[in-house]
């Protein structure tokens, strides 16, 4: 048995100055007061936090390419991206990759494939230190998209599938000025750019629906949640839920949130985007969103270590009606409500009988500094 003490823990609803024992993989009990056990672990007043789940990250792409012309060994970079995640106290990682490309990132279909023969090879190994599942991203204007989908729909690592649509013109990319800029910067010719932007909406035109049509057919039956990704309108919203989709990740507009809420859809923001103060591409700020009750879990996105910093933040942001929704309820977002968003339901908080996935933080001039990561009972980092 393991005793950490001397912590402050953060439970569901409150924050106890005690004591947490572990046996084996599992909370065995959670008590106030300092224990005085011989070998019990001191955390000097840091605090426990239950093991962050991160229902979307794209961190396993930075690592495969970590300059625009190097591409790394891909085992090499899932190792890599495994370690990052732990040190960061992301215990339960839904890897995201795309299925389906639109022609400017290639290598995309090369990492979703070697991704999850990566993952089936690895899981069962026990060299993860976190817990790895897949996030299928499916790009519905994409032709061969249902074709790629196929070798991994039925994986038994999936977690969650979401409905795509990174055209020109719609979702994340409605500004085409700033597409064609975010283009431009990327060292993209403008004449090459033109001509992409009316051949991608012609694709979009022709495969958008029998694509959205076919993959809900072909995932009805399977206990996987359904995400729409970049949600702008109510109209967007509407469809989504009609279609059976009850996750909105990533609405670019206060309106999709608002509507997605109304329809008693769950929402995901970018913990990023509560580090940063702001979103990166100009949509609404994570922030607003959970000042508004338009919010339900933070995912990393582009970077694993943002989680823990956007929880601790969001224990303090002011928002309408809300003066700090308080640490618990903060760190709820990257913990027990993504981990029930994806059907895991032995994870997510610290209390007896649940798995024994925790996280040491400690405080430091307002930084939350991962000290220590504990994995199933094991310590990973």
């Amino acid at each position: 048995m393991t005793v950490l003490t001397n912590a402050r823990i953060v439970l569901p609803d409150q924050v106890i100055l005690g004591s947490l024992a572990l046996r084996g993989q599992l909370i065995e009990a959670v008590a106030e007061g300092t224990s005085q056990l011989p070998g019990a672990i001191d955390c000097g007043g840091d605090f426990l936090i239950p093991g962050m789940v991160d229902v979307h990250t794209d961190n396993l792409e930075r690592q495969v390419q970590p300059r625009h012309t190097a591409r790394w060994p891909s085992r090499s970079a899932m190792v890599v991206h495994d370690a990052q995640c732990a040190a960061a106290g992301v215990t339960t990682v839904l890897d995201a990759l795309c299925v389906g490309d639109l022609g400017f990132d290639r290598g995309r279909l090369q990492t979703y494939h070697e991704g999850v023969a990566d993952l089936d090879a690895l899981a069962g190994t026990g060299l993860l230190k976190s817990q790895h599942f897949l996030h299928l991203r499916c790009e519905l204007p994409a032709a061969d998209m249902m074709t790629l989908l196929e070798p991994a729909i039925d994986n038994a690592h999936l977690r969650m599938v979401s409905l795509m649509d990174h055209s020109p013109g719609v979702g994340q990319y409605a500004d085409l000025d700033r597409y064609r800029a975010l283009r431009r910067k990327e060292g993209v010719p403008e004449d090459f750019i033109e001509r992409r932007i009316d051949e991608l909406q012609a694709q979009r035109d022709r495969w958008r629906t029998p694509n959205r049509r076919a993959l809900l057919a072909r995932i009805a039956g399977h206990d996987v949640p359904l995400a729409s990704h970049d949600d702008r309108t109510e109209a967007e919203i509407e469809e989504n839920f009609r279609d059976g989709i009850r996750i909105s990740e990533f609405p670019v507009h206060m309106d999709a949130a608002g509507a997605a809420r109304t329809r008693g859809m769950e929402i995901i923001g970018g913990a990023p985007n509560i580090v940063r103060g702001g979103s990166h591409s100009g949509n609404v700020a994570a922030a607003d969103l959970i000042g508004a009750g338009r919010l339900d879990a933070l995912a990393s996105d582009y970077v694993p270590a943002s989680l823990v910093e956007a929880a601790f933040l969001a224990a303090s942001i002011t928002g309408i009606g809300v003066t700090g929704i308080g640490l618990p309820a903060a760190v709820a977002l990257v913990s027990d409500r993504p981990a029930r968003m994806c059907h895991l339901f032995d994870r997510g908080r610290l209390a007896p009988g649940l798995r024994a996935d925790l996280v040491r933080v400690h405080v430091h001039e307002a930084l939350p500094v991962v000290r220590q990561v504990w994995r199933a009972g094991e310590r990973v980092a």
